[in-house]
């Protein structure tokens, strides 16, 4: 256990693997219906419905007293955010974060998806975002250190004219929802702990338009850009394998 990061056996990977495959197909369903004049409460109760058919548990309701199912952030709200009775509207950009547990093991993951047509600066965040996530954990290979994930990503973001969040990192994960070690969107190439095949990781880069100061709403839970300026948020699972990175919140291409 290299600074308390687990080492999952194949069979462990496996488990976690299928908790993050019901996280990827209750988040398809979560995005199909995300339109404009849908609550997102109504978002919350179809990911709710979603992983009970599945035989799963939520990871978020209850955790820490989180009160839903689902972190459901709109435009200029980072990550946490609650749902409730906000009605979606065109343009909107919607970060939907999402965890079950399914037989003792987590899986979670994110996306940050448009409400109709987003506009080109939207647009452009969320393509920098995505393709962030994509050169992070392509960055968790063995032998590689932890600080090249989050240069990876910073290098991306920042050379796309965004910023990174600071205030919120990635995080191991398995048994628990979250585990050693932190990874942070940020840092130095060839710095930080050895990545290790068997070690697991949730990998979610957090990118702000403006700057990347971050404030707290009054509800304790929903993150802000300080600037008021729009946010997007991806997350994958990844299994780090001897041959390299595998991700465990997508199905195997068909």
């Amino acid at each position: 256990m290299p600074g308390g990061v687990e080492i999952r056996t194949a069979a462990e990977i496996s488990a976690i693997r299928e908790a993050a495959l019901v996280v990827h197909d209750v988040l398809r369903e979560v995005i199909a219906a995300v339109a404009p004049g849908v609550t997102t409460l109504e978002l919350d109760a179809i990911a709710e419905r979603g992983t009970e058919r599945r035989g799963a548990a939520p990871a978020f309701k209850g955790y820490h007293g989180y009160p839903r199912v689902i972190c459901i952030s709109v435009n200029d709200e980072i990550v946490h955010g609650i749902p409730g009775g906000r009605r979606l509207e065109e343009g909107d950009v919607v970060g939907l974060d999402f965890g079950v547990l399914l037989n003792g093991f987590y899986g979670d993951s994110a996306y940050t998806v448009p409400v109709g047509r987003p506009s080109p600066e939207a647009a452009r965040l969320l393509a920098a975002t995505r393709e962030a996530l994509a050169r992070g954990v392509a960055a968790a290979r063995p032998g590689a250190r932890l600080g090249d994930i989050g240069a990876a990503v910073q290098e991306h973001v920042e050379g796309q004219g965004f910023s990174v969040v600071r205030d919120f990192v990635g995080h191991g994960i398995g048994r628990s929802l979250h585990e050693p070690p932190q990874i942070p969107n940020f840092g130095a190439a060839g710095t930080g702990m050895r990545l290790r095949p068997g070690m697991v990781l949730a990998i979610e880069p957090m990118v702000n338009a403006g700057g990347p100061e971050v404030r707290i709403l009054d509800d304790g839970w929903t993150a802000v850009t300080a600037d008021g300026s729009l946010s997007a948020h991806f997350e994958h699972t990844v299994a780090i394998l001897p041959e390299g990175p595998r991700v465990l919140s997508l199905p195997d291409p068909s």
